[in-house]
């Protein structure tokens, strides 16, 4: 597939800003919620930020499918070989729901069943996250009231600290599982955090490995993924090798996500079966 990577990233960032002003209308706004048949939580923002996603991607890139989660809810899956875009219009929904602010738009580019290009924006703090894993470039940046994208910091993994490894897990999902796999290394810190700003985190330095020891979609990660890859850092399958895309029913099992560390296959200490 032929691109301007440039052109299509910067389309990208823009649209997952302007699904954040979207979902900040409703996160604003006396906002009900329902449950989904997966018992999972959605709100008038999910779909409010998805319709501005799949508007700006249908002008960008009309001839590339869409797999996107609310879309997905409602049995419209497209056809896909391995390229196609993976859209989460908000990531951390129990997050939105109890207003902690640790939610996020996800939109990636997936080629060959990995990730290619990634966006993650955080409507609340609004800070965006940028990565071009083909050619290694990502970057952070704060949006103003206006959408206006700030200075680009560029983003890198840290070096492994010699006194300790900072760990991130999920706020809503953290397990005794996850504390067994995180014991067969030298952790100083753990942090728990919402939504796909766990990989961002590792991304950008801030942490160093994240175990997510039970299920995800595809499309909760693979924004992040793309930035974590781009900034040098891996996600990882349950069998330790490259997390793919595609799966039957976009379905994963757990990873691991790591900057400069040589982590171990989860594969173990998996929760449960598919």
């Amino acid at each position: 597939m032929t691109i301007d990577r440039d052109a299509l990233l910067e389309g990208l960032a823009e649209a997952a800003i302007a699904a954040g002003a979207a979902i900040m209308a409703v996160y604003d706004s006396d906002f009900a919620v329902t449950i989904k048949s997966d018992e999972s939580p959605v709100t008038a923002a999910d779909a409010a930020g998805e319709a501005v996603i799949l508007e700006a991607l249908a002008s960008l890139a009309p001839d590339v499918p869409v797999v996107a989660e609310e879309e997905v809810s409602a049995g419209r899956i497209p056809d896909t070989d391995g390229h196609f875009f993976l859209v989460d219009p908000l990531d951390g929904t129990k997050e939105f729901v109890s207003r902690n602010g640790d939610f996020t738009v996800n939109i990636a580019l997936i080629e060959g069943h990995s990730p290619s290009l990634g966006v993650v924006y955080t409507p609340v703090e609004r800070r965006l996250f940028v990565g071009d894993v083909r050619r290694a470039i990502a970057w952070s940046a704060i949006v103003d009231e206006q959408g206006a994208i700030g200075a680009r910091q560029p983003l890198r993994i840290r070096t492994a600290p010699v006194d300790g490894l900072a760990a991130v897990a999920s706020r809503s999902h953290n397990s005794p599982a996850t504390e067994a796999y995180l014991d067969q290394f030298d952790v100083a810190t753990r942090v728990s955090r919402g939504s796909s700003l766990k990989l961002c985190m590792v991304a950008c330095g801030e942490a160093d490995l994240y175990p997510r020891l039970a299920p995800t979609m595809e499309w909760d990660i693979a924004a992040g993924d793309a930035v974590l890859r781009a900034a040098g850092g891996s996600l990882n399958a349950p069998d330790g090798t490259a997390m793919r895309y595609g799966k039957p029913r976009f379905f994963n099992v757990g990873f691991v996500a790591a900057g400069d560390v040589v982590t171990t296959p989860i594969i173990a200490f998996l929760e449960g079966p598919e």
